[in-house]
């Protein structure tokens, strides 16, 4: 059953959307702004969001931006919806990496046309999204960590630091880079935030610790025992 966020801050509107994602066989969860909608994100990753462009504080096109950032949420599927129906919001959507757009008022069985076809041209992508290192498996399409076959809690950034470092087998990522990669604008400097989540990550990794290398005077690796 694929899990769907919906980032929209008028309830009405918001709880017809749950209601029709739910009755047709879609685990949906609903969310007036971007706050909960973060928590959530760091708790379990949905397999596509509805996003609203128009929300209090932090607006939908700056909560793509941010999803787009992110190593484990860059290919996530979002579809942006709006009250806004000109061809630049549509267009300023799209050029950010929506996945497709829909303008207020729009039908249910609209809604859900296009979430199926969304759903289904992320798919492919989504089943060859397997990363292997000795014992260590991430599987990017069910957002999980394995270390011989024993899955592994991580937090969202904890994945998607792993999730970078094992994309880049070899290569040597010095602090400032993760910071900017991983982290939001707000966290620059704060370098030693990268070797706190590195010494959390070793530590849930156990018998994988060690193919996360430390560079020394630059950063972070990870590489393949020979």
């Amino acid at each position: 059953m694929s899990l769907i966020y919906c980032l929209e801050d008028d309830e009405s509107i918001r709880n017809l959307i749950l209601y029709t994602l739910n009755a047709a066989g879609y685990e949906a969860r609903g969310f007036e702004e971007s706050g909960p909608f973060w928590d959530a994100m760091a708790e379990t990753l949905p397999q596509l969001v509805l996003l609203d462009i128009m929300l209090p504080g932090e607006d939908g096109l700056q909560v793509l931006s941010r999803l787009r950032a992110r190593t484990a949420t860059a290919r996530l599927p979002v579809i942006m919806t709006t009250a806004k129906g000109t061809e630049f919001d549509k267009v300023t959507g799209l050029d950010q990496g929506a996945d497709d757009y829909l303008a207020k008022p729009f039908g249910m069985m609209e809604m859900l046309s296009r979430v199926r076809a969304v759903l289904r041209r992320a798919a492919p992508a989504e089943n060859g999204g397997v990363l292997r290192m000795g014992p260590l498996t991430l599987n990017d399409a069910e957002h999980t960590v394995t270390v011989n076959g024993q899955r592994i809690a991580l937090t969202l950034k904890e994945y998607d630091l792993l999730h970078l470092l094992m994309a880049h087998p070899g290569r040597a990522f010095d602090r400032d880079t993760l910071l900017r990669r991983i982290w939001d604008a707000e966290f620059a400097g704060e370098t030693r935030t990268v070797d706190v989540h590195i010494r959390s990550l070793r530590l849930k990794l156990g018998p994988a610790a060690d193919y996360i290398e430390t560079v020394r005077g630059v950063g972070y690796r990870m590489e393949e025992k020979t």
